[in-house]
């Protein structure tokens, strides 16, 4: 925010700034489709990249000796130190890379779903990324589809405006989704428990 008032003068937006555009890209083949071609084609290039980048993160999480170090850190960083592994570096380490991807997250709506940066531009979105990890239980694929549960009710949120529906309930759409998934992840979660409390095995 200083650099921002440093730059423009402004700490709530940088409208006076000019800012560059990402490229949208038109995947040949894909875009001559009907009815797929728009819904595979003709998106932001980091919308592309967020795609590639649930493999990389599944690779890196479950296939490297990092991945094991931060699973572990993340799980029981006592149990991790015990054996060798520093904790306090693979914190660092994992700081760093959610700090890219969120840096990514960022570039894409002050570059791709906007042109600017605007104070609250966000609208939210950070929480809804919170329940999505969380109903996704942490991990990268569960994350990533509940994460694509949210942002189809987003999407439909955006579709539904040319209808005569006023603009504030339609705004809601994303985060009611949320609310009920959270519900049903809850009660969901809650069920489990109790049966294994239940369960004759538990003493």
């Amino acid at each position: 925010m200083f650099i921002l008032y440093l730059l423009s003068g402004d700490k709530g937006s940088s409208t006076s700034l000019a800012s560059k555009v990402l490229p949208s890209v038109e995947i040949p083949l894909l875009k001559d489709i009907p009815v797929l071609g728009p819904i595979l084609s003709g998106h932001h290039i980091l919308t592309y990249v967020s795609i590639i980048a649930v493999f990389v993160v599944y690779y890196l999480l479950n296939r490297t000796p990092l991945g094991l170090r931060i699973r572990s850190v993340g799980e029981n960083p006592h149990a991790a130190q015990s054996v060798g592994v520093s904790v306090v570096k693979i914190q660092y380490m994992a700081l760093l890379l959610s700090g890219f991807f969120a840096g990514l997250g960022g570039a894409y709506m002050s570059m791709g779903y906007l042109s600017l940066f605007t104070r609250d531009m966000i609208a939210g979105r950070g929480w809804i990324a919170i329940a999505a990890e969380s109903m996704g239980r942490s991990t990268t694929v569960g994350t990533a589809l509940t994460s694509l549960l949210f942002g189809t009710a987003d999407a439909l949120s955006n579709a539904l405006q040319v209808l005569k529906i006023p603009a504030e309930l339609i705004g809601t759409l994303p985060y009611v989704a949320t609310v009920i998934g959270l519900v049903i992840y809850a009660v969901s979660e809650t069920r489990k428990k109790n049966k294994k409390l239940k369960s004759p095995l538990v003493k």
